[in-house]
């Protein structure tokens, strides 16, 4: 499989918006983190988040095509076949059926909705954000309205209760804080 600093590069050469890169990390490091709760492999997990939105500056007036043309983009690149299926799946374009596919359709929008509660917090830190803040944050609609609450709330289909699942997705992004910027 593709390691982390050749995905990165792909990233790099196909991503031109830096906040977008940074939401890509974002969401490697809240699979990572969900990977390891699962005890599931956190390379194939990481690697999903990373890669999850690689076609996105070609697909963002035709997001009926999100997440196929990754695909298209990872032809003869040494990528398991449940990273594909998962990056097709996270847009909503497939039924989320396997937990790592679950695990990436919750995570895309909890990522956002924890850098902009990290934004809003005095030192702009994700390690001095507090649990309790982002599920106030969270309950408020308008707030990062972008990051849908019924997709993060999906994290149900994993087991995990809103609560674990943001306290796990405020874990994962403040291992990858320098990364992020944040």
């Amino acid at each position: 499989m593709i390691n982390r600093k050749e995905a990165l590069q792909l990233v790099e050469k196909n991503v031109s918006n830096p906040n977008l890169v940074k939401h890509m990390i974002a969401v490697e490091g809240v699979m990572r983190r969900l990977a390891q709760h699962f005890n599931e492999d956190e390379e194939l997990w990481g690697m999903t988040g990373l890669l999850h939105d690689l076609d996105y500056d070609l697909t963002v007036d035709d997001f009926s095509r999100h997440g196929f043309v990754t695909e298209e983009l990872l032809q003869g690149v040494d990528i398991p076949p449940e990273i594909i299926r998962a990056i097709k799946t996270h847009p909503g374009h497939l039924p989320a059926e396997s937990l790592m596919e679950k695990a990436l359709y919750a995570a895309d929008p909890v990522s956002g909705l924890i850098i902009a509660a990290a934004l809003m917090h005095p030192t702009k830190r994700l390690a001095e954000l507090k649990l309790k803040s982002l599920k106030k944050r969270y309950k408020e609609k308008r707030f990062a309205a972008g990051a849908d609450r019924e997709q993060i709330a999906a994290c149900s289909e994993m087991g995990l209760e809103l609560e674990d699942f943001l306290r796990l997705s405020l874990g994962g992004m403040t291992a990858l804080a320098d990364q992020l910027g944040l």
